[in-house]
């Protein structure tokens, strides 16, 4: 690859100082206080209807403002998930519109029929004891497969069925014939091969980020400003606008730091609803903050999925043809959608393929009355990842293959096209995989460990193994994908550097500034940019999401750059044109062919604004419309220890090894893997959210009773990279922000199965499931 010189450096982020010393201002740091208090009235049912609200005694609590309903409120529904908006011309293609800002139809357990507005918090609550609730129960319903049989009320009217949407993808007629099938089931039914079947399930992951859902509303200039902590800003405005029915230029929404989203934040959550109360009140502040249970199950998870997967395969170790169905819950309310167990199905059939004849994918998202879920990092990926690898480890388990050879002889390849993408814009322009696995097996001491842990007897053993994962870059060409940058020479030669694309922990402006520093000649440390965001002065960008932000919003971040260095070099041709045409800029200065230094970047920029003749403000503005897409692949080795009478799994060496293209900021990508690692080993052996199917209410909703590994529980984290310059990155890169979290769970349960023999399929691994399990074979 070529060397560059910004590209590629570890620098130190460039909002350590502030967050490490306290400086850095969240959104409830900057709310003026005292201001108004809002807190919500939740329902105390899963199904039905409110029949009345009697709020008179509330309104009688000193410090109360005042107390909406369900009732007061417009009735206009709109859509919340952070999804590219689209123009007339593409309407099909919009978000469905269920929520409301309160609603009299209860969709799910704590479903949102008031807020009370006071002076303060205890206020609030002491008000909301007071009201008395009269509702109209109805059954809740939820498993999906259930839900899809039929309900006397429907989730939402807009689905009566309460089927979100069904698709399918099939390897044609044509290519079927090739091999002498008509379908797919014969092929996986083919007598000639081996046949096997499985059933996997995974639970819903909460993202427990540190900076619960935050926002204070405000009127000032006729507009409503909203600071939130949100993932999204420029998709927040025009939702608020939706939601009000007002103009979208008459909403501003500023973003300041954020204390972590994993997806809860790619959401809009009570933003509207403040805003509207904020309407009512005459502009007068009010904050509105969900609690640690709230954001529980009134937020949005990662969707519940289950699968059934079938798959045929030969005894020379080639998959010969496979299927897999998903069911997803969605919940009462359609958040994210069909795109997530969309997402699950597509990576299980992107990851093994080479040598099929046959594949079907074929996946349901359905309404239930369980807590409404979205999305959360990796975006169903995971899920789809899960089944894939507990597919692929029950075969070489079984047939007593090795585990990475088997599944190296299968995957995904540098060349690999997704047939069924528009374009065949999902494609692996680049692909070290192999690489990857070798690095993985050497550092785990694979073949050792495999040869020493082999025939084990007692009640604690010990395994290894492997997973592997894929995962495109960005929403291309599903959805679209644009972004804007503006860079701008200052007085003194450095570069003010803005997007509206978001640092919410990820590093996003540490690596923004260190591209744009590359495409205009400067150091990284010249470049200023400010972390918050204002949709009346920041460039259009929908947000992070996707993994999108480095390959989307970084191409408009090179363009921009790019064009800015063009313009500093014509204005200094212009003021010295003795110098002649081909100059260069670097090391702070401008040169001319010979190597002699024409001016200082400095003097340069001080001309460009102050001299009497000539001045002329150098600045760019940059619109990037992106329309492909790039594969990111890797794998995760595990060695556990399992103690099987307690159901305990110890994590004791763990390796990610990724190609994520060519890494910005080498430290940062290790960051990453670190934080998506240990999130993945929460999820392999304990994160849940619990609900009571028959009231839809989440059980475990403190972080008493949901258990994500804390520093205490985790290994020390190891992060190996193999680079690849990817030839549709802005400087050879693919996405890196949400591959860590895919596969550590299941070469975990991987490792399990080749310590004990016991195969898992439901995520996570509880002490509870793994005791049943072993059991169940007769180990304890």
């Amino acid at each position: 690859m070529e060397q560059l010189r910004e590209v590629g450096r570890p620098v130190k982020r460039v909002d350590a100082y502030d967050k490490v010393t306290g400086r850095a201002m969240f959104t409830d740091d900057l709310c003026p206080k005292p201001c108004l208090e809002a807190r919500i009235l939740h329902s105390t049912i899963g199904n039905g209807r409110v029949l009345s609200i009697d709020t008179t005694e509330a309104k009688k609590v000193p410090g109360v403002v005042a107390v909406f309903t369900c009732f007061d409120v417009p009735d206009r529904p709109y859509p919340v998930a952070g999804h590219p908006w689209y123009a007339d011309s593409h309407a099909e293609k919009r978000d469905l519109a269920d929520r409301k800002l309160l609603d009299d139809r209860i969709r799910i357990y704590g479903d949102n029929i008031a807020v009370v507005v006071a002076e303060d918090t205890v206020a609030c609550d002491r008000a909301l004891r007071k009201i008395k609730v009269e509702y109209e129960e109805w059954p809740v319903v939820y498993d999906p497969k259930e839900s899809l049989k039929g309900t006397e009320h429907p989730v939402q009217d807009i689905k009566p069925d309460n089927l979100v949407a069904h698709t399918c993808a099939l390897t044609s007629p044509e290519n079927l014939a090739k091999y002498g099938y008509k379908t797919v089931d014969d092929a996986i039914n083919d007598p000639a091969y081996h046949h096997i079947a499985i059933h996997t399930e995974t639970g819903e992951q909460s993202q427990v980020h540190i900076e619960t859902c935050t926002s204070f509303c405000y009127m000032e200039g006729g507009k409503i400003v909203c600071v939130a902590s949100t993932q999204i800003p420029h998709i927040m405005r025009r939702v608020i606008g939706q939601a009000l029915g007002i103009p979208w230029g008459d909403v501003r929404v500023i973003k300041p730091y954020i204390g972590g989203g994993f997806g809860t934040k790619q959401d809009i959550h009570y933003e509207p609803l403040n805003a509207w109360i904020c309407q009512q009140l005459g502009g007068r502040c009010v904050r509105l903050e969900l609690s640690r249970e709230e954001l529980f199950w009134d937020t949005s998870g990662r969707q519940p999925k289950s699968f059934d997967v079938e798959a045929s395969y030969g005894d020379d170790m080639l998959l010969h043809a496979r299927s897999i169905r998903g069911w997803s819950n969605t919940g009462g309310y359609i958040h994210h959608g069909h795109a997530l167990v969309l997402n699950s199905v597509n990576s299980f059939r992107w990851l093994y393929h080479t040598n099929e004849v046959a594949s079907r994918s074929e996946a349901w998202t359905v309404y239930t009355n369980g807590p409404h879920t979205g999305a959360m990092r990796a975006y169903g990926v995971p899920e789809g990842v899960w089944t894939a690898e507990c597919l692929m480890g029950d075969i070489a388990h079984d047939n007593g293959w090795d585990g990475v050879e088997f599944r190296l002889k299968n995957c995904i390849r540098e060349g690999f096209v997704d047939e069924f993408t528009p374009g065949g814009a999902v494609a692996a322009h680049t692909c070290t995989l192999p690489q990857c696995a070798e690095k993985g097996k050497e550092w785990i001491h694979w073949d050792e460990k495999k040869r020493e842990y082999a025939n084990q007897t007692g009640p604690i053993r010990h395994g290894v193994g492997v997973a592997f994962f894929v995962y495109k870059t960005a929403v291309a060409p599903f959805a679209l994908e644009t972004a804007t940058s503006r860079v701008t020479l200052n007085q003194d030669g450095t570069v003010q550097l803005q997007m509206g694309a978001t640092e919410i922990g990820q590093g996003a402006d540490t690596v923004f500034s260190q591209m744009a520093a590359e495409a205009i000649g400067v150091d990284t440390e010249d470049v200023h940019i400010v972390s918050f965001q204002d949709t009346d002065v920041t460039p259009y960008d929908p947000g992070a999401y996707a993994s999108r932000q480095t390959y989307v919003s970084g191409t408009a971040v090179k363009k921009a750059g790019l064009e800015l260095r063009e313009k500093i070099l014509a204005f200094a041709h212009r003021l010295y044109p003795a110098a002649g045409e081909n100059l260069d800029l670097r090391d702070h200065a401008i040169w001319d062919a010979t190597g002699r230094q024409v001016c200082t970047l400095a003097s340069l920029a001080l001309e460009a604004y102050y001299n009497v003749d000539a001045n002329d403000q150098l600045s760019a503005y940059a619109t990037a419309n992106v329309h492909t897409n790039a594969i990111a692949t890797g794998c995760t080795f595990a060695d556990v220890t399992v103690d099987m009478p307690l159901g305990k799994v110890t994590v004791n060496r763990i390796i990610s090894v990724q190609d994520n293209g060519r890494l910005i900021n080498p430290k940062l990508v290790e960051q990453q893997a670190h934080g998506g690692m240990g999130q993945s080993i929460g999820f392999a052996l304990s994160e849940e959210v619990q609900v009571d199917p028959k009231t839809g209410r989440v059980l475990n909703d403190t972080l008493l009773d949901y258990k994500i590994p804390t520093m205490m529980d985790l290994p020390d984290l190891k992060a190996e990279f193999v680079e690849s310059d990817d030839p549709t990155g802005p400087y050879g890169n693919k996405a890196v922000g949400e591959t860590p979290i895919i596969s550590p769970a299941p070469a975990i349960r991987d490792a399990i199965l080749n310590a004990t023999g016991v195969k898992f399929y439901h995520m996570p691994m509880t002490p509870q499931r793994l005791v049943e399990g072993f059991k169940r074979e007769g180990l304890i």
